[in-house]
């Protein structure tokens, strides 16, 4: 006699995909905060230095790996089985012709000894190709296989710089086990990501689904808001460093804490949703964008009320007379949570240049800072905030202009045939 079980429903299968791909991201995070806290007790200053900034460094580079993700993900939720190789390799050909041409500029300019910024770019690499891999899960709604792929990726981004740290291994050493341990995931990542579910014959390499291709313009697009979001969100601490004392800036720096925190700690909405909102599903959109804007709304409120402990935990007992402005910093990343799921939201529907609003709104922010505003810590916080709202709203009257039109007779926007549900399966 056949067993039966007892169906789950949908709530609880975006439950456990989503709680999956929030420990995945955390581990991510986590690991890349250990590298600098590893670092300062095992580098010398010069080299805790050049850590830092070849992690700054491959964190921008690796927007091109995230905005790979984002595009194949958009592309093969409307384009099932749709091939991703040929653009896979251009972006990552891209990538690494534009560092290696980068490489006497940024050893001159950030005085890197040269063998450092060759394993950057050998770091880089592996980050894009496996972009490749999580972009199709994405696309195919399997979160579990995502998860897990993200989860490998982040160890072997971070584990081998971490263990070179840990066993003494110093600044190039270190490196040099974090890029062996980088390719060593990546067939990990590929294995992880399997074969597609397949619900029809696959396309022609080259030609997706409908006809239609993925190319780097695409990319570029998705890359360029990855790259508007960070410099938007990073601006307003670059300024304070600029026009503020070094006290006043280091203050403002944990404040920041907070703004990271309720920026990214929403962004699993923005990846489960993606795959539906690219299918032109406009009740996942509306419904992404109410719960972001109500974990900002928890975050804000938590902060106002406990505002003193908020600052405490970020940067320790000598800031939590600063906790009046809590609520402050987290509604500014509160807002820029609102403008990601927007401009996601845009990438889905295909428009090509999204990011604007983003670029004006930084734009603005670096102008209203420097000639505008008072140079103080209350004066960059407000600007700051400011234009992350103004941002917000916005990217929110583009997607309300540009949102297609239905009769309200024709129902519902039809799906392409793909996976059918957000049950994450890892079959």
């Amino acid at each position: 006699m056949r067993g039966t079980t007892a169906p789950v429903s949908d709530a609880g299968r975006m439950a456990i995909t989503g709680g999956a791909v929030m420990v995945a991201a955390t581990l991510t995070n986590g690991l890349a905060y250990l590298v600098p806290m590893l670092g300062a007790r095992h580098l010398t200053a010069a080299d805790l230095g050049a850590m830092a900034t070849v992690q700054a460094l491959v964190a921008i580079a690796g927007v091109a790996g995230a905005g790979l993700q984002t595009a194949v993900a958009v592309h093969r939720a409307r384009h099932p089985h749709a091939p991703t190789a040929r653009v896979t390799m251009s972006t990552a050909a891209v990538t690494a012709g534009v560092l290696i041409a980068a490489i006497p500029l940024i050893v001159t300019s950030l005085h890197l000894p040269v063998e450092v910024v060759a394993l950057l770019v050998g770091m880089t690499l592996p980050v894009v190709l496996a972009a490749r891999w999580l972009g199709e899960l994405q696309g195919d709604q399997r979160f579990l296989r995502l998860a897990l792929g993200m989860g490998v990726l982040a160890i072997g981004r971070y584990g081998g710089v971490i263990g070179g740290l840990a066993l003494g291994a110093g600044l190039v050493g270190s490196l040099l086990t974090g890029l062996v341990c980088c390719y060593v995931a990546l067939p990990i990542v590929r294995l992880v990501a399997g074969p597609a579910p397949m619900t029809d014959t696959p396309p022609a390499e080259g030609r997706a689904a409908g006809g239609s291709t993925l190319g780097l313009r695409q990319v570029v697009t998705a890359s360029s808001a990855t790259l508007a979001m960070l410099v938007a969100s990073y601006a307003d601490l670059i300024l304070a460093r600029q026009l503020l004392t070094p006290e006043e800036s280091g203050a403002y720096s944990v404040g920041t804490v907070l703004t990271k925190g309720a920026l990214w700690a929403p962004q699993v909405v923005t990846v489960l949703a993606l795959p539906r909102m690219a299918r032109q599903d406009g009740r996942t959109r509306r419904a992404a964008w109410a719960v972001v804007g109500a974990c900002g709304a928890a975050l804000v409120i938590g902060s106002a009320l406990a505002g003193g402990l908020a600052f405490r935990l970020a940067g320790g007992q000598d800031y939590a007379a600063l906790g009046r402005y809590a609520p402050f910093f987290a509604a500014t990343g509160a807002f820029y949570a609102l403008a990601f799921v927007l401009i996601n939201a845009q990438i889905a529907s295909g428009a090509r240049w999204p990011s604007v609003p983003l670029w004006v709104a930084a734009g603005g922010l670096v102008f209203v800072a420097v000639f505008v505003a008072p140079h103080t810590f209350a004066g960059i916080m407000w600007t700051a905030t400011a234009t992350a709202a103004a941002a917000a709203l916005a990217l929110a009257i583009v997607v309300r202009v540009t949102a297609p039109r239905r009769s309200p007779s024709a129902g519902p926007a039809p799906l392409p045939v793909g996976p059918p549900d957000l049950a994450g399966r890892v079959s």
